[in-house]
C-alpha cells in the first residue's frame, strides 16, 4: 500500500510547522545520533526521512497510530516502532552556554500536560490527570534551554524545581520564576505582607516582573501547537521523550 506522505515540502511545512531547511537540520541530528541504524533484523520499510517525518507528524497532530499508518502506507504496529525507536533521538541538547551567559536572563516555568499514563500523572488544578513539566527558557532568544522530566502534576512548582536538577545549568545565570518558587534562589515577585502593602517601587518591579515572565507563557503556547502536548496518550517515558522533541522542534523553528 502507497503511503501519502513524503518527505516533501508541501508535506513536511503543512504537518510538522517546520521549513524544508528547519527539517532536514532535524534529519541530520537524528541520523549523526544512530537513527539510521545499526541494520539488524528486518530493514525498515521507510526510509530515515521519512521515519523522522512521521515521529514529527504524530507530535504535531497526535493522530492514532490506525490513523497514521494509511497516512505512509504502512501497518500501525510499524507505526508504533517508529514511534518508539526515533521518538528519543529527536530529543533536545541542553543549550550550550557561552562566556557572556552570566549577563543572560532566562525563566523558568511549569506547564501541566494531560496525560493518560497515571503513573505520570495525578488530579490536577487542570481538572484532568496531567503531568508537571518545568522548562527553562532564554529571555532574549526564547529558545528552550532545557526540561525536566514530567512529575505528577499535584506537585508544587518549588519542590518540583528542587528535584529536577534544572538548577545544574543555571550556575552564574539569572533565572525569573513567579511566586510559586519562593525560597528557591530565583529571582520571583515582591510579595505582600499581612498588614503592608508594597511599596511603589516594588509594585513597579513587579509589573515589569510579569512583563518579561510573560514570555515563557508564550513559549510554553507555541510548543503547545504540537497537539502531543494537550492530550498524551503515551505511557512511560513517552511524555518525556515527546516533551524533549518538541522543545527541540521549537528551538529549530526560531533559530533556522
Amino acid at each position: 500500500m502507497a503511503g501519502v506522505l513524503r518527505v516533501e515540502r508541501v508535506w513536511v511545512e503543512t504537518f510538522t510547522g517546520l521549513r524544508m531547511r528547519q527539517f532536514d537540520g532535524l534529519l541530520r541530528v537524528v541520523r549523526e545520533r544512530g537513527g539510521d541504524g545499526p541494520r539488524i533484523g528486518r530493514p525498515w520499510c521507510l526510509p530515515l526521512g521519512e521515519r523522522v517525518l512521521l515521529v514529527a507528524v504524530y507530535y504535531r497532530t497526535n493522530l492514532t497510530m490506525r490513523q497514521l499508518a494509511p497516512l505512509f502506507g504502512v501497518s500501525p504496529a510499524t507505526v508504533c516502532r517508529v514511534i518508539q525507536r526515533l521518538g528519543p533521538q529527536l530529543a533536545l541538547e541542553p543549550i550550550a552556554r557561552r562566556d557572556e551567559a552570566v549577563d543572560r536572563l532566562w525563566i523558568v516555568d511549569g506547564t501541566l500536560i494531560p496525560v493518560r499514563d497515571r503513573t505520570v500523572a495525578a488530579s490536577s488544578r487542570n481538572y484532568r490527570f496531567s503531568a508537571n513539566v518545568q522548562v527553562i527558557i532564554d529571555a532574549d532568544t526564547r529558545l528552550v534551554v532545557a526540561a525536566a522530566r514530567p512529575v505528577p502534576g499535584n506537585r508544587a512548582d518549588a519542590r518540583v524545581w528542587r528535584e529536577s536538577g534544572l538548577s545544574a545549568h543555571c550556575t552564574g545565570v539569572t533565572v525569573l520564576g513567579d511566586g510559586a518558587y519562593i525560597n528557591t534562589g530565583l529571582v520571583v515577585p515582591h510579595r505582600k505582607r499581612p498588614g503592608r502593602a508594597l511599596l511603589p517601587g516594588e509594585e513597579t518591579d513587579n509589573a515589569e516582573h510579569r512583563k518579561v515572565r510573560a514570555r515563557v507563557e508564550h513559549t510554553f503556547a507555541r510548543m503547545k501547537n504540537y497537539k502531543i502536548l494537550r492530550d498524551c496518550r503515551q505511557h512511560g517515558d513517552g511524555l518525556h521523550h515527546a516533551v524533549q522533541a518538541v522543545a527541540h522542534m521549537h528551538n529549530l523553528a526560531l533559530a533556522a
